[in-house]
């Protein structure tokens, strides 16, 4: 039996979740601010715009997390969902919880008839590349991907 299950997350979960979020986003460089993770984990489940998939240990402990935010895929004439969000704490790292969230997440969404996972990340998480790579996903080499920020004060 593994150390950990993971299960749906639910508004309850949200002072749970927003620590890991919190420390989620500084790894990509955003300032600690955990009144601000926690208010938009909260939104997000509120207005049932996000679902996550919350790692526990067995002790209870929250461990990680995986969201997923709903969306469309116009060629497909499909639902996907895109993988925007995938941590896990640093004390319950080397347990499989990644592999174990990412497989969690197909079949979430196999199981609601979404039709594709898609995610991003940095070009030098190369530990987070590998582990995709090992559980199947596929680097897109036809598309390339743009953003641009729109100038929203509140952003």
């Amino acid at each position: 039996m593994p150390p950990f299950h993971i299960r749906l997350a639910t508004l309850a979960d949200a002072a749970r979740i927003a620590p890991l979020f919190d420390a989620y986003r500084q790894f990509y460089q955003q300032a600690p601010d955990l009144p601000l993770a926690w208010n938009f984990i909260t939104e997000r489940l509120q207005a049932n715009q996000s679902e996550i998939l919350l790692a526990e240990l067995n002790n209870g402990e929250a461990a990680g997390f995986c969201q997923l935010y709903p969306s469309f895929c116009s060629i497909l004439a499909a639902p996907v969902y895109v993988l925007y969000d995938l941590y896990v704490a640093p004390t319950a790292r080397r347990l499989g919880l990644g592999a174990a969230l990412l497989e969690a997440a197909e079949q979430h969404a196999r199981t609601n008839g979404y039709a594709r996972l898609d995610l991003t990340t940095a070009r030098t998480n190369l530990p987070a590349q590998a582990l995709y790579q090992a559980q199947g996903w596929t680097l897109d080499a036809v598309y390339i991907a743009y953003s641009k920020q729109t100038g929203c004060h509140a952003c």
